[in-house]
């Protein structure tokens, strides 16, 4: 069963219908954005590992503590995208010398143009997500779910 387009008007509000859910709809265009992704990625990314590659270019240098909080990932989920980064020769990961408990996380030399790339798949993953939608309905559910994050 697909999700409603609208909920039904003659049906009371506090029915629960399972396709007018919030947390189903956002299941369904998850698994929508998330195909469209699989199908553009590059090295085998993961949403997670593609996160950490940007944010790490956008921050530059910085611990990998630091580089969790920025993308909305806990200690562990960090820790293994940055280990898989590092395994496929993407990042480079060092002691810090005023701690040598906390690891810094910097990209690999010569991740210019991948770092490049991967902006303009994110762009074009963006746009195929979106493309039901008119540019005013992509800008308010942007606005929109930037106000709930």
């Amino acid at each position: 069963m697909t999700p409603s387009a609208d909920p039904d008007p003659d049906r009371p509000e506090d029915d629960y219908v399972l396709s007018d859910q919030i947390g189903y709809l956002f299941r369904l265009a998850n698994q929508r954005h998330s195909s469209i992704f699989m199908e553009r990625t590059i090295l085998d990314l993961t949403p997670t590992q593609f996160s950490a590659l940007v944010r790490l270019a956008e921050l530059g240098e910085c611990s990998q503590n630091q580089l969790g909080r920025a993308t909305a990932m806990d200690v562990a989920t960090i820790k293994g995208v940055v280990g898989r980064l590092k395994a496929k020769g993407l990042v480079e990961l060092a002691a810090d010398p005023n701690d040598k408990r906390r690891l810094i996380v910097s990209l690999a030399p010569g991740q210019g143009d991948l770092i490049a790339r991967l902006g303009e798949i994110g762009a074009e993953i963006t746009r195929e997500t979106l493309s039901p939608l008119t540019p005013a309905e992509q800008r308010s559910l942007l606005r929109l779910l930037k106000k709930l994050t």
